[in-house]
C-alpha cells in the first residue's frame, strides 16, 4: 500500500512528508522468505482480520450490524508511510494552524527527519495497528505488516494461522473500539490538541514550564522513578499533566481491552494460544543492549507496562460483573476509568455500578 501523507499545512508541527520518506528509506528490509510462502502470509492477514472481527464482536458485544472490511496488508515502508499519514491527520485536526507556534515552521523539517527515524526503528517491530485517523475511509484502517508477522511467528516458532490470527484478534478489538464507540475518536483527538496544545502556546506558557523544571526534577530525582512518563510529566503544565493522565489511562485501557480479548477468544479459536502467549511476552522483554535503551527512550517498556496493567484491569471488571458490565466504559468520557482506577478496578465499579 502507498499511503499518500498530504503536505504539511503551514505552521504544522512536523513536516510528515518529509517522515514518511525518511523513514521508509530508514526501514530494514524484512525476512527473506520464498515469493509462495510470502504471497500465503498476505492472504491469511487479509482473510483473517475479517473471521478476527466476528470472533471479537462475539464475545465483546461491540459492533454488531457494522461492515467487517479485511485489513490492509503491507510492507515495512507501507507501514511508515501509513503511520506517517495517521499522525499528520491527527495532529492537523489536534493542532490547527492557527494555534501552531511561530517557531514551527522553522523545526517542522528537523522534527520531521526525527520523526522519521522513530517510525524506522519501529517500523521493523510493529505487528499491526487500527489507525482511527488513517486510510482512505472515514472510519480509519486496519494495517497489517507481513514481514514483522512471519519475522516474530518464526523466531517463536509456533503455528503460522494460529499466530496471524492471534495478531488480528488484536488489531481488531481496536477497531471494534473506535467504530463501535461513535463518540471516540474525536474525543481522543480533542484531547491530544488539548495536551500538544500547551506545548505550542505563549512565550509566557513555556517560560512558566522551564521555571517548574528544575523543582520537578528535584522531586523525580527524590522519588527514585525512573519511569518514562515521569520524564514526559516533567515538562508539563498542571493542566496538560490532567490531560495527561486521561489520556494514558485511556491508552492503557484500550492496550489493555485487546490483550484480554486476543486471549480470551480462547484455545478454540487459536489452539495454540497458551504457548504463543507465553513466548510473546518473553519476547517484549528481549533484545540487545541497544534495543533496551532505544525502547526505554521511546517509552516502549511503559507501553509494555500499559498492556499489562490494562489487561489486568479488565480482567478484574469482566469477572466481577460481566462483559455487559465491563462496556459501561463505553458509555461517556465519564465512565472511562481514571488513572488510579486502572490500577483499582474495584474503584472504577463502584463509582460506575
Amino acid at each position: 500500500m502507498n499511503a499518500e501523507t498530504k503536505a504539511p499545512p503551514a505552521n504544522a508541527l512536523v513536516d510528515w512528508p518529509l517522515a514518511a520518506s525518511t523513514g521508509a528509506r530508514l526501514v530494514r528490509g524484512g525476512p527473506v522468505v520464498p515469493r509462495d510462502e510470502a504471497d500465503r502470509a498476505v492472504a491469511d492477514l487479509r482473510d483473517l482480520s475479517v473471521d478476527a472481527e466476528r470472533y471479537v464482536r462475539e464475545l465483546t458485544g461491540l459492533g454488531d450490524g457494522l461492515p467487517v472490511p479485511p485489513g490492509t496488508v503491507v510492507d515495512r515502508p507501507g507501514w511508515v508511510r501509513s503511520a506517517a499519514a495517521g499522525l499528520g491527520e491527527l495532529t492537523g485536526r489536534a493542532v490547527p494552524p492557527e494555534r501552531a507556534s511561530k517557531l514551527s515552521s522553522v523545526f517542522a523539517g528537523s522534527a520531521g527527519v526525527q520523526t522519521g527515524v522513530v517510525l524506522a526503528f519501529l517500523g521493523s517491530r510493529v505487528l499491526g495497528q487500527y489507525d482511527p485517523f488513517g486510510g482512505p475511509q472515514a472510519d480509519g484502517e486496519l494495517v497489517l505488516v507481513a514481514p514483522n508477522v512471519v519475522t516474530a511467528q518464526q523466531a517463536m516458532r509456533v503455528p503460522a494461522r494460529d499466530f496471524r490470527l492471534w495478531v488480528c484478534l488484536h488489531e481488531c478489538t481496536h477497531r471494534l473500539q473506535f467504530t463501535a464507540v461513535d463518540w471516540l475518536r474525536e474525543y481522543f483527538a480533542a484531547e491530544v490538541g488539548k495536551l500538544v496544545g500547551g506545548f505550542t502556546g505563549s512565550d509566557e506558557t513555556v517560560a512558566a514550564t522551564l521555571q517548574r523544571l528544575p523543582d520537578n526534577l528535584r522531586s523525580l530525582r527524590e522519588s527514585g522513578s525512573r519511569d518514562v512518563m515521569g520524564l514526559v510529566e516533567l515538562v508539563q503544565s498542571p493542566g496538560q499533566r490532567e490531560v495527561f493522565d486521561r489520556l494514558i489511562a485511556l491508552s492503557t485501557l484500550l492496550e489493555g481491552h485487546a490483550d484480554y480479548v486476543m486471549d480470551a477468544v480462547g484455545p478454540d479459536v487459536v489452539p495454540s494460544v497458551a504457548t504463543i502467549r507465553r513466548r510473546f511476552t518473553e519476547r517484549r522483554k528481549g533484545g540487545g543492549l541497544f534495543d533496551r535503551v532505544l525502547r526505554a527512550l521511546l517509552g516502549i517498556d511503559a507501553k509494555v507496562r500499559q498492556y499489562e496493567q490494562g489487561a489486568a484491569f479488565t480482567k478484574h471488571v469482566v469477572a466481577t460483573v460481566g462483559m455487559a458490565g465491563f462496556n459501561a466504559v463505553w458509555t461517556s468520557p465519564e465512565t472511562l476509568p481514571t488513572r488510579a482506577e486502572i490500577k483499582d478496578p474495584q474503584a472504577w465499579i463502584r463509582r460506575v455500578h
